[in-house]
C-alpha cells in the first residue's frame, strides 16, 4: 500500500516536471462546486501544487512539508507518534506542538465557504473552527504558524519558492510574469496552486467499498448492511443528523458531514491540557470572527470518509479507537454505557460543558453491542480502496 502511494507521488511529480503549461490562470477564481470536482491531476496548477505540497524546503528547518502532517500514505492525517502519542502534530522546530488533532485533507474541498446560517449557527470553512474560508486560505496558515512550519511570514515562503528556478518558470507561465516578485500576490499564487492540487481525485477517489456497493460492483456483508441501515435511519440512531450532507443515501458524492458546528461534550485530553497550561479549547469561539459565547465548544462536523484509519479521534485526539467513539455517542441514550473502555473509568466531564447539542445527541434509542459493532463495520466501508490494508493494522 505504501509502495502504491509513493508511486502516485512519483507520477504526479514526474508529470509536473514534464508538463509545460501555457495558459495564465486567474488566481481569484472561486472554488469549484461539487459537480466541478475533482480537478484533473494533469491540470497545470494541480501539478505545481503537488510539488509544493511535498516540498520540505518550505518550512523553517527544511524538514517539514504539507504532506508531513497530511500524509498521503495515511489518508492525509499525521500518524507520527512523537507528539502526545499522535494526538497532535510536531512542528518544524521538533519541539513545538499544535493544539489540535490534525484533520484529514481528504475530501476537504467539499466543505463550503464559511458562512452564518439563518438560525444564527455556522457552516463550512476549513480548520476545525472554520477560521479559513476555503482551501487556499487554509494553506496560508501552516507555513507561518510558529507551532508548525514556522516561517516568519508569507514573504519568506515566497523567497523559499524562488530558490527553485523550476518553480519560478512555472509560476511565471501559470500566474503571470514576475508574480513571485510581489510577495503578497506570490503567496496567493502559491496557496492557490496547493488548493488546486487538493481538489484532485487523489484527495477524493470515491472508491471505498461503500462506493463500490453503491455502484453495484460489490456487496456489503450482512453486518455492514445492518450498520448502513442504522446509520441512515431516522429512528434507530442519530448519526445522520450531522453526518449526512445529501437528503438521499444514494448520493455518489456523499461526504458524511453537514459541515455545521456542534459541541458533543467531548472530554478534555489530559495530556494536551497539561501541555497547554490547562487552557480549554473553545472551538468555534476561538475563530477570530466569532464572539458569540453560544459557539463555545463547537467544532466542525468532520467527514467520515476514511474515519476508520484516521484516528485518534475528536479535536484533541482523546479517543484512540473508533468503537470508543460510537460508545461515547451511545452513552447519551444508554444508561449502561458508563465506562470509557480505554481508561476503564467513567466518562470524563466535557471540556466545554455549555452549548452541548443534546437535542440531537439524545435523539436515538440505546444501542446493543451488536448494533454498535455493525455501525463500526459500516464506517470501515467508507475507507478509500488504497487505504483498505490499513484496516488490518
Amino acid at each position: 500500500m505504501l509502495r502504491s502511494c509513493l508511486s502516485v507521488i512519483a507520477v504526479v511529480v514526474c508529470l509536473s516536471a514534464c508538463s509545460e503549461p501555457k495558459q495564465v490562470v486567474n488566481v481569484s477564481k472561486v472554488g469549484q462546486s461539487s459537480d466541478e470536482l475533482p480537478v484533473s491531476l494533469s491540470d497545470p496548477k494541480a501539478l505545481l501544487g503537488s510539488q509544493l505540497f511535498f516540498d520540505t524546503n518550505l518550512s523553517k528547518n527544511r524538514n517539514q512539508s504539507c504532506g508531513t502532517c497530511h500524509d498521503i500514505a495515511n489518508a492525509f492525517v499525521d500518524k507520527r507518534q512523537d507528539a502526545l502519542f499522535g494526538a497532535v502534530s510536531l512542528g518544524s522546530d521538533r519541539h513545538s506542538m499544535g493544539g489540535r488533532n490534525t484533520p484529514t485533507a481528504g475530501y476537504a474541498a467539499f466543505a463550503p465557504a464559511f458562512y452564518r446560517l439563518p438560525n444564527g449557527e455556522y457552516r463550512g470553512g476549513q480548520f476545525l473552527d472554520g477560521r479559513a474560508s476555503g482551501l487556499a486560505q487554509q494553506a496560508e496558515g501552516p507555513f507561518v504558524n510558529p507551532l508548525e512550519m514556522a516561517l516568519p511570514d508569507g514573504a519568506s515562503v515566497v523567497a523559499r519558492v524562488k530558490e527553485n528556478a523550476r518553480y519560478v518558470d512555472l509560476f511565471n507561465t501559470l500566474y503571470g510574469q514576475g508574480i513571485l516578485d510581489d510577495a503578497e500576490q506570490g503567496y496567493v499564487a502559491i496557496t492557490n496552486a496547493i488548493a488546486t492540487f487538493e481538489k484532485t481525485s487523489l484527495f477524493m477517489p470515491f472508491d471505498s467499498k461503500y462506493d463500490r456497493a453503491l455502484r453495484g460492483e460489490e456487496k456489503l456483508t450482512p453486518q455492514e448492511e445492518l450498520g448502513k441501515t442504522l446509520f441512515f435511519s431516522q429512528q434507530f440512531t442519530n448519526c445522520n443528523a450531522c453526518h449526512q450532507l445529501s437528503t438521499s443515501p444514494l448520493n455518489a458524492q456523499e461526504t458524511f458531514s453537514n459541515y455545521e458546528y456542534r459541541n458533543i461534550g467531548v472530554p478534555a485530553n489530559p495530556d494536551l491540557m497539561a501541555h497547554n497550561g490547562n487552557k480549554k479549547d473553545l472551538g468555534l469561539l476561538d475563530n477570530p470572527s466569532i464572539d458569540d459565547p453560544k459557539q463555545a465548544g463547537k467544532f466542525k462536523v468532520p467527514s467520515l470518509r476514511n474515519v476508520a484509519v484516521t484516528g485518534p479521534y475528536m479535536h484533541n485526539g482523546v479517543f484512540k479507537d473508533l468503537r470508543t467513539v460510537v460508545l461515547f455517542y451511545d452513552k447519551y441514550n444508554n444508561p449502561k454505557r458508563t465506562v470509557n473502555p480505554e481508561t476503564g473509568e467513567p466518562w470524563a466531564e466535557p471540556e466545554v460543558a455549555e452549548n452541548i447539542d443534546l437535542v440531537n445527541l439524545e435523539k436515538g434509542p440505546a444501542l446493543p453491542d451488536q448494533r454498535v459493532d455493525a455501525i463500526v463495520a459500516f464506517l470501515k466501508t467508507l475507507t478509500d480502496k488504497r487505504y483498505e490494508p490499513l484496516l488490518n493494522h
